[in-house]
């Protein structure tokens, strides 16, 4: 049983896949960088200095009243919540990585498109005999019938 799950793990596509999952998980980390880091904090200032992960709304308050100062304090507070700024930035990550995704597979397709594009023909038929002779030549070197 054991040398069958070695046998399963080595065929390529698993190998594949993981270093697929680990590459994307990779991925992941960086959009989530750069949208935390570099992107979401000039938007932030844009709107007021805004910081779109503590963006909330409280449906119930908790054990100390409102209002509170940030997500945090909610939180601890016990109040429940509805993190709406959370979901803004989580939803831009997924459209960051899903453009690049498209983006990637475009070029792959593209890619694929230049290397099956057909060879030009370097053969024609004779029209008078129908054996297969050079595209250049002039006369048929099997029924000598000269050709247009």
């Amino acid at each position: 049983m054991l040398e069958d799950f070695k046998k399963f793990l080595m065929r390529g596509n698993v190998l594949d896949m993981a270093v697929g999952i680990v590459i994307g998980v990779a991925f992941g980390a960086v959009v989530t960088s750069f949208l935390n880091d570099l992107l979401m904090p000039p938007i932030g200032l844009a709107l007021g200095g805004a910081d779109f992960s503590s963006l909330f709304m409280v449906l119930q308050e908790g054990a100390t009243p409102a209002p509170y100062a940030t997500l945090a304090a909610a939180q601890e507070a016990g109040a429940v919540t509805f993190n709406y700024g959370a979901f803004i930035t989580v939803l831009l990550n997924f459209l960051i990585v899903a453009a690049a995704i498209f983006m990637v597979v475009r070029m792959v397709a593209n890619m694929q498109k230049k290397e099956e594009a057909p060879a030009a023909p370097t053969t024609k038929d004779c029209q008078f005999c129908l054996s297969t002779i050079a595209i250049k030549a002039t006369r048929c070197p099997n029924c000598t019938s000269q050709l247009a």
